[in-house]
């Protein structure tokens, strides 16, 4: 069964793997929506367990954690009104060892941290992004290293095409 432990496991798997064939060379964890909880997770164990930073975490439409997200997409707003929705819906996820808690994780991590989100993203509200933003660059000791970079509704870009923005390859560098 997939398990919140189980994917960071296998990054940090994926991690090493890469490490080996990799020399000198700088690996990044980059995270989309879902994947940006598990992207700090593994970044904070690297950390933590191994003493190891990652040259950078970059958090593509990200969430502060997953009873947030749960608690903000738009498709559970109808559910919301209805007594028992926290306990049955989020809840739930704590109760299958799902948090996700990107929101915790920052406050640890030194690594280069850079947040993009789209103004657009109808699947996980821009505020999550600023939230977790405002976190890291509360925690970190050097605030150069948190960058939070939006991208206005005309470009289209939602939740899913930010990778498609041709600006992306210079913001990240």
């Amino acid at each position: 069964h997939p398990s919140e432990n189980g994917f960071t496991t296998d990054v940090l798997a994926l991690y090493d793997w890469a490490k080996v064939r990799s020399g000198n060379s700088t690996i990044l964890f980059w995270g989309h929506s879902l994947g940006t909880g598990i992207a700090t997770n593994a970044a904070r164990k690297l950390q933590e367990e191994r003493g190891v930073q990652v040259g950078a975490v970059v958090l593509e439409s990200p969430y502060t954690n997953i009873r947030d997200a749960g608690a903000n997409i738009p498709i559970t707003l109808i559910y919301r009104q209805f007594p028992g929705f926290e306990y049955l819906i989020l809840d739930s996820m704590a109760r299958a060892g799902m948090f996700f808690p990107s929101d915790e994780n920052v406050k640890v991590l030194s690594c280069p941290l850079l947040i993009l989100h789209a103004e657009d993203d109808g699947v996980l509200p821009p505020k999550l992004g600023r939230q977790l933003y405002e976190t890291a660059q509360e925690a970190y000791k050097d605030k150069s290293k948190v960058k939070f970079v939006t991208f206005p509704k005309k470009l289209g870009l939602g939740h899913d095409y930010i990778s498609f923005n041709p600006e992306l390859p210079a913001l990240v560098k």
